[in-house]
């Protein structure tokens, strides 16, 4: 069941991508390279890795995404690693165990629930193209200890205007 939490600003590195529902390996696949980057300089991830979809349009398949680590205090990026914070502010939280393949349909029931609730998303829409203020998937799970995707958790957490 969906529920709001309050998050605070939250620091992390992250790389951003325009892609495809096919082409989403051009950031997923930057995950463990993120982490590494960290591990070089030092820095542990505060939290588990995520994806932020900056803006989606699914009639086109056209989405900018980001790659993300949480960091425990701000890291200056480097090349195409920059850095950012996620906004503090209330966010609709729900979380999955299964297969990532099933995040379209948790994600679909998020935004019904919401919807019922008479809550308004930190979102337009311009276009066709829904640009978020802050979007996220946590993927809970180290696909190196538990490579079936089948048994990761992942946590949603859409930012509330």
């Amino acid at each position: 069941m969906p529920q709001i939490v309050e998050f605070p600003e939250r620091p992390y590195i992250g790389i951003r991508k325009t892609i495809t529902m096919t082409s989403f390996g051009l950031v997923g696949d930057r995950i463990a390279g993120l982490i590494g980057w960290l591990a070089e300089r030092g820095v542990s991830p505060a939290d588990a890795p995520f994806f932020r979809y900056d803006s989606i349009n699914m009639p086109e398949d056209r989405l900018v995404v980001q790659a993300g680590v949480p960091v425990p205090a701000p890291v200056a990026g480097e090349g195409d690693i920059f850095a950012d914070v996620l906004p503090a502010g209330r966010y609709v939280t729900t979380s999955h165990h299964g297969h990532p393949d099933q995040l379209m349909s948790v994600t679909s029931g998020m935004l019904k629930w919401a919807e019922e609730q008479g809550l308004t998303w930190d979102m337009t829409e311009k276009d066709g193209t829904e640009h978020w203020g802050c979007r996220l998937e946590f993927y809970q799970t180290n696909p190196m200890d538990e490579p079936d995707p089948n048994n990761w958790d992942t946590a949603l957490q859409f930012r509330l205007a």
